[in-house]
Formats: structure tokens, sequence, C-alpha cells
């Protein structure tokens, strides 16, 4: 396993126990960079306008088209670092 891998899979089981709210918009970075190292560039429709939570997501997620994998999952480590400092 990649250093990089294990640093993301530490940084996703970190942000669980993370003790302060991060704020909507840095967790839809958290799960747009989250989704991009686990499953590539944004699939499926984009959902409809009356749906706000779901499409910001999708629209989160579309920001961050063609970006790697390991990428991702060094944006991601970085992100959670933020989150879990105290």
């Amino acid at each position: 396993m990649s250093d990089a891998k294990k640093k993301f899979e530490a940084a996703a089981a970190a942000v669980l126990k993370a003790k302060k709210d991060p704020g909507s918009d840095l967790k839809l970075k958290l799960y747009a960079h989250y989704k991009q190292a686990t499953e590539g560039d944004v699939k499926g429709e984009k959902p409809g306008f009356t749906d706000f939570v779901n499409r910001a997501k999708y629209e989160a997620w579309a920001k961050l088209k063609g970006m790697g994998a390991e990428d991702a999952m060094k944006a991601y480590v970085k992100l959670v670092e933020r989150v879990t400092r105290e």
C-alpha cells in the first residue's frame, strides 16, 4: 500500500473523531476529495435544483474532475488536518 493511501485511510478514520464541526463548506470539500480519491471523476446525472444537498455535493465533486486519486488523497489529508487540529 502506498504511503499516500495509508495517510488517506488514517485521515478518513480521524475525521470521524473530530471534536469540532468543520462547517458546510469544508464538509463539501472533504466529501468531494474523498469521492475523487475513491471513485474518480463524478458520474451520473446532476441532481435537480430542489435537491440542494445532493446538488451541492455533485457540484463540489465535479470541480475536481481530472484530478488523480493520489492528488485527491493528499488534498483530503490536508483538509482533515485542518479539521482535527485543536
